[in-house]
């Protein structure tokens, strides 16, 4: 049986073409966030370390605990417009300075990242982002949490 080879170069040549553009399947798949562990943001907040702690958790999980010194913004997950909103309302603050800016979601994965993206859309340079690895879920200093009424 003899097949048409030509369906599989002009394939070959559209994933050529995008990855090439940078719009290929891999870009997003190998993109690099900067993280910082619970035990780097331990020595920075118990240093007094200038810094923003930004928590995306919904206000419910923050009301219950969340990192001493954190800005609620209660934007989680980050998918809709009013969502980012919430982060909008604390850009003054955070363009204010050229302090590091630690960004707190549930589990330091989905929304953390859009969050840094939209942040590095409305210009906050990337050499300031980080993303606490594992989220409020992953931290593990009692000592250093804030609790309300759950």
């Amino acid at each position: 049986m003899i097949t048409s080879r030509r369906p599989f170069l002009l394939a070959t040549a559209v994933v050529f073409t995008f990855l090439l553009m940078g719009k290929g399947p891999l870009q997003a798949a190998e993109r690099r966030y900067n993280t910082i562990s619970p035990e780097e943001l331990r020595t920075r907040i118990q240093s007094g370390a200038q810094q923003c702690i930004l928590d995306i958790q919904v206000e419910e999980n923050f009301a219950g605990h969340h990192i001493q010194g954190a800005v609620p913004t209660y934007a989680y997950p980050v998918k809709s417009e009013a969502d980012k909103d919430r982060i909008e309302n604390e850009m003054a603050r955070l363009q204010a300075d050229d302090d590091p800016i630690i960004i707190v979601c549930p589990r330091g994965e989905g929304g953390a990242r859009r969050t840094y993206d939209y942040l590095l859309e409305k210009g906050i340079e990337e050499d300031r982002l980080y993303i606490l690895e594992k989220g409020q879920g992953g931290w593990p200093y009692e000592d250093l949490l804030e609790r309300g009424i759950e």
